[in-house]
C-alpha cells in the first residue's frame, strides 16, 4: 500500500540547507507526517547518455559523474533520483564518491560557485519499464511520472540535469511561481 495525499514542490530542493537543516526530503516528508530517507545505489564518473549531453552542453559520450538514488517514503520506494554533473565540475569532489554528502549536494555545488538561478523542469508519463517496476516495486501495468530538471548558475552554465522516475499513483506535482 502506498500513501496516498502526497505531493512535491521544487523549490526547498534547488535551496542550499543551512548548517543542522534537514534535507529537503526529509522535511517535505515530515510535515506530512512520514519518514522520507533515500538509499545512494551509484555514484562515480560514466559517458553521458546523450539526453545527458544534451542537458549540460556536453559532447556525446563525454564523462559525467551520476549520484543515482532510491527515495523512499516510511520505507516505500517512490522514487528513482539520478542527477548528472560535468566532470569539470564534480570530478573529485563527495559528488563522485559513494556516500553521504555532508549538507547535501546542493549546498556542496554552492560552496563550489554553482547557485541555482534558472531550473528548467519537464514531466512526462509512461509505462515503467521492467528495472523501474522491479525497484520501486510496481506491478506490469503501472506508469511511472519522470520529472527532467535542468538547473543553471546566473551565467547561464548548466550544471546539473536530475531524472527523477516516480511512482504515478497518488502523486501531485505543485508548482508556484512569485514574482519578485
Amino acid at each position: 500500500m502506498r500513501p496516498s495525499g502526497w505531493s512535491n514542490t521544487s523549490a526547498p530542493y534547488i535551496r542550499p540547507r543551512r548548517d543542522g537543516e534537514p534535507d529537503a526530503w526529509t522535511e517535505e516528508a515530515a510535515q506530512g507526517g512520514h519518514v522520507g530517507t533515500n538509499e545512494l545505489r551509484e555514484a562515480g564518473e560514466i559517458p553521458a547518455p546523450p539526453d545527458i549531453a544534451r542537458d549540460l552542453n556536453l559532447e556525446d559520450e563525454q564523462q559525467v559523474v551520476v549520484r543515482r538514488r532510491i527515495v523512499l517514503l516510511d520505507g516505500t520506494p517512490i522514487e528513482l533520483a539520478d542527477s548528472y554533473y560535468p566532470v569539470s565540475i564534480a570530478g573529485g569532489t563527495p559528488l563522485a564518491h559513494p556516500g553521504k554528502i555532508r549538507g547535501g549536494a546542493v549546498k556542496l555545488l554552492a560552496e563550489l560557485g554553482y547557485r541555482a538561478h534558472k531550473v528548467e523542469e519537464t514531466v512526462s508519463a509512461r509505462p515503467a519499464t521492467a528495472e523501474e517496476r522491479n525497484l520501486l516495486k510496481l506491478d506490469a501495468t503501472d506508469w511511472v511520472l519522470v520529472l527532467r530538471r535542468v538547473t543553471r548558475d546566473r551565467a547561464g552554465t548548466p550544471y546539473e540535469s536530475t531524472v527523477m522516475t516516480m511512482v504515478a499513483s497518488g502523486r501531485e506535482l505543485r508548482y508556484e511561481y512569485e514574482e519578485g
